[in-house]
């Protein structure tokens, strides 16, 4: 048997079994993914911002594409046939926390941290023994309920859709959007290893960047559910010039995403430059905020920049090179560069007696540009 991760929040399981529990969607960017998923496999349902397994849905056809409304938060277009094995009301879920020591992710002597990142993108596959274990449990627990409190504003993860007004050709006109909220826990295992050598962390970038920016004189931010997070000792949150609030020009829908940028350089209320640090999650999900950004503020000016693993390079030019990207009046693989993590920590262990005396385009000599075949350089 072939299993497969299924994320709802509690707004879409409802939504999903008012319309009859047949058919089950997941975002366009996963239409290679989801070649894999085939006619008698399973789905193993888990809602996010609870913690708990909640269903087993047998598939029943290919991967198709279809945008009949099933979800009022988005449209979930590449979508499964299913018929649903067991469905659980949310309070009658099994709680990951009871897998403990049962799954090869989630042994008896890890943090949430480090399973987290095996419930956080779907569809996911699974491996069987651990899809089998789940499946049990979810079974048992439709055999046997027990019901565990539900925070009903978790359970109730709103919709993130906004009205904003954005600047296009034609003048300001109101649009209403989604602005998705960021990943809620970063995997630390390290990017690489290579002969024994850990390589750097999420946590070691950003502080990095942090720290570079503040060394230049340049304020810095952070995302504040980040702050607390230490690398060597070090938080995040004690870096030095790191700021309280954004700049006061950007109105709140436009602040909801600047906000959740991994690292920002400013200087007064201009905003110099902005770092996503995608070590282990989605490079597209990266993008996407900073292609928000832009679309919400086109006249607004700022260096943008992928950091990760250099392994990631391939990934990172796989992703910017989507339509969705490309077809901007702007393109954005002409305004965002990817800054591979050695060529980050070889730069700054050269210059650093020098550091505050660097400039922030010096990063360009390092950070590089994707351009697609048949470009001219300009």
């Amino acid at each position: 048997m072939t299993y497969w991760l299924n994320l709802f929040t509690g707004t879409t399981w409802a939504e999903f079994q008012k319309a009859g529990s047949r058919v089950s969607g997941f975002r366009e960017n996963n239409w290679a993914r989801a070649k894999g998923i085939k006619a008698g496999d399973v789905f193993l349902c888990y809602l996010v911002g609870v913690s708990r397994w909640v269903g087993l849905l047998e598939i029943k056809s290919d991967r198709f594409r279809e945008e009949t409304p099933i979800f009022g938060e988005e449209v979930f277009p590449v979508r499964f046939r299913v018929n649903p094995l067991v469905a659980l009301p949310p309070e009658h879920g099994v709680l990951m926390a009871s897998m403990r020591g049962k799954l090869s992710f989630f042994p008896s002597d890890v943090t949430a941290r480090k399973w987290s990142g095996h419930v956080r993108n779907s569809p996911t596959r699974y491996q069987e023994k651990d899809g089998e274990a789940i499946a049990q449990a979810i079974r048992a627990a439709a055999a046997s309920p027990v019901a565990h409190p539900v925070d009903a504003k978790s359970l109730g993860r709103p919709a993130n859709l906004y009205k904003a007004r954005i600047k296009t050709a034609e003048g300001e006109v109101v649009r209403v959007v989604s602005i998705p909220p960021a990943d809620e826990e970063r995997d630390e295992a390290p990017a690489t290893v290579v002969e024994g050598i850990e390589g750097p962390t999420h946590t070691e970038i950003q502080w990095r960047l942090l720290d570079l920016g503040s060394q230049m004189g340049l304020e810095v931010w952070a995302p504040k559910r980040d702050r607390g997070r230490a690398w060597n000792a070090r938080k995040v949150g004690d870096v030095a010039k790191m700021r309280d609030r954004l700049p006061a020009q950007f109105d709140d829908n436009t602040n909801r995403i600047i906000e959740e940028i991994d690292v920002l350089w400013l200087q007064g209320q201009t905003i110099v430059a902005g770092f996503e640090v995608e070590h282990s999650t989605s490079i597209f999900s990266g993008l996407l905020r900073m292609c928000d950004l832009l679309t919400m503020q086109p006249n607004i000016s700022i260096k943008l920049y992928i950091a990760g693993p250099d392994e990631r390079q391939s990934k990172f030019k796989a992703e910017i090179a989507r339509p969705t990207f490309a077809a901007r009046a702007r393109s954005l693989h002409s305004l965002c560069r990817f800054l591979p993590y050695s060529s980050l920590c070889n730069r700054l262990e050269e210059a650093k007696n020098v550091i505050r005396f660097l400039r922030p385009e010096f990063l360009d000599e390092i950070a590089k540009l994707y351009e697609p075949e048949g470009e001219v350089d300009e």
